[in-house]
């Protein structure tokens, strides 16, 4: 009984990620601002979520912002990450509070399908709301990566989404 409750969910999570597939590139951006957590001896794992979504921006017309702190992203990463290379622009940001205010101006101009920048603290209420306005004016995606330190002798959990599943409960 679980199995088929489990199969029809996972079929209609398929279809509904299918659909999601098939809508045009430009329909996507609608203004969205996201803060991605990372750690930093695991850089493979944002990659593997973050560039399927970066790659189908990179269809759009507009350019990809990447307000970087220190690195340069090497022309072969991209190209072999598949992102358009002639739409990819990179700056180098010094300070964190620069990197918000460069963030909302080019989220808030509607040049970018999407703009990415590292802030080192988690955003607060009222810098979340300037981003999320500056995406929807712009039409357009804000990612806010923080990295984190792997510690492996921290004690306790770190907060995040706990998922149930009814087959174990």
């Amino acid at each position: 009984m679980y199995t088929s409750g489990y199969a029809n969910r996972s079929t209609t999570l398929a279809s509904t990620l299918n659909k999601l597939n098939h809508v045009e590139t430009s329909s996507i951006t609608t203004g969205l601002i996201s803060e991605m957590v990372y750690r930093e001896d695991q850089p493979w794992m944002t990659q593997l979520l973050l560039l399927p979504l970066l790659q189908q921006l990179g269809q759009q017309s507009r350019w990809q912002l990447w307000l970087t702190p220190q690195q340069k992203l090497s022309r072969e990463w991209v190209q072999s990450a598949g992102l358009p290379l002639t739409k990819v622009m990179q700056v180098n940001q010094l300070s964190p509070s620069v990197t918000l205010d460069s963030m909302i101006k080019a989220l808030r101009t509607g040049n970018y399908s999407v703009v990415i920048g590292w802030h080192s603290e988690e955003l607060t209420a009222e810098e979340h709301r300037l981003l999320a306005m500056a995406a929807e004016e712009g039409n357009a995606i804000g990612f806010v990566m923080r990295p984190i330190r792997h510690d492996p002798l921290a004690a306790r959990q770190l907060s995040g989404i706990k998922i149930h599943s009814n087959l174990y409960h």
